[in-house]
């Protein structure tokens, strides 16, 4: 939370295409930090949605009409969310809302092959819905682009999302902070969902057994990486150290087994 502390005031207006479940939670989670707005198309829909949320500003219409767009000020707005059912119609909005002025744009994508689409487009951020926890991660998206995070800075950066099996003598990431796990290239964990908690990780943040950790990664290339990063190995680390005592020459081979006497490593 510390992060949204360090938050300039312009960096308050969002705007959310689609009151669908998704879409009604996640205005809800933010209406209470920021000045959300949200459009929906369905006019009894968007009724009710006027009567659950508090502090939106619901509006019935259609998000890809540049009228609309511009008379809600469009070019003031910091995120633009496009959270529909239709994957055309999220990115044409998401576009167009870039392209009138908005500052991040982010979109929900249920075909693969359409996030593939939007890499080096206008589009901040594709997320796929197949994430467990989509509702925390798009508050996550939200949260690393108003605190300015680097990564994001720098175009399209794709969510995942990864969770952490083994324990600490079996897992690369188990028991260590963000700062201790080395990740590949142009890839930065963005928050730790933990139960119903959602952690906004710093270098600190320590991964348990059974997080759902949540990355941004700019490269789809280092996606495989990501996932042998969070598979645990069926050797234990202390195993792990023996294969490493035995590529080395003999003399540092010795040194280190009398070193490691006292841990409960012994050679035979």
């Amino acid at each position: 939370m510390s992060e949204l502390q360090r938050l300039e005031k312009p960096y308050k207006r969002i705007m959310i295409v689609g009151g669908g479940n998704v879409g009604a939670g996640l205005a809800q989670r933010l209406e209470k930090n920021y000045s959300v707005k949200l459009i929906e198309r369905n006019q009894q829909r968007a009724a009710e949605l006027a009567e659950i949320l508090q502090d939106t500003i619901v509006f019935y219409g259609d998000a890809s009409d540049q009228e609309l767009l511009a008379e809600e000020h469009i070019e003031q707005v910091d995120v633009f969310i496009a959270i529909t059912n239709d994957d055309e119609a999220n990115i044409m909005s998401a576009m167009l809302a870039k392209r009138m002025g908005a500052k991040k744009a982010m979109v929900l994508i249920q075909r693969g092959a359409y996030v593939d689409l939007v890499q080096g487009s206008v589009i901040d951020i594709a997320i796929s819905p197949q994430q467990a926890t989509i509702s925390a991660l798009l508050v996550t998206c939200v949260k690393r682009i108003l605190s300015a995070s680097p990564l994001l800075r720098r175009g399209v950066a794709e969510a995942i999302e990864a969770i952490a099996h083994g324990d600490e003598s079996t897992s690369r990431v188990v028991g260590r902070t963000v700062e201790q796990i080395k990740l590949p290239p142009g890839t930065t964990i963005g928050a730790i969902v933990r139960g119903n908690e959602v952690i906004i990780a710093n270098g600190a943040s320590r991964i348990q057994q059974g997080d759902h950790v949540i990355m941004f990664i700019t490269d789809k290339k280092f996606v495989r990486d990501v996932e042998r990063l969070f598979q645990p190995s069926p050797f234990s680390y202390k195993m792990t150290r023996v294969f490493e005592y035995l590529s080395m020459n003999w003399n540092q081979f010795f040194n280190f087994c009398s070193a490691d006497a006292t841990n409960g490593l012994y050679f035979v």
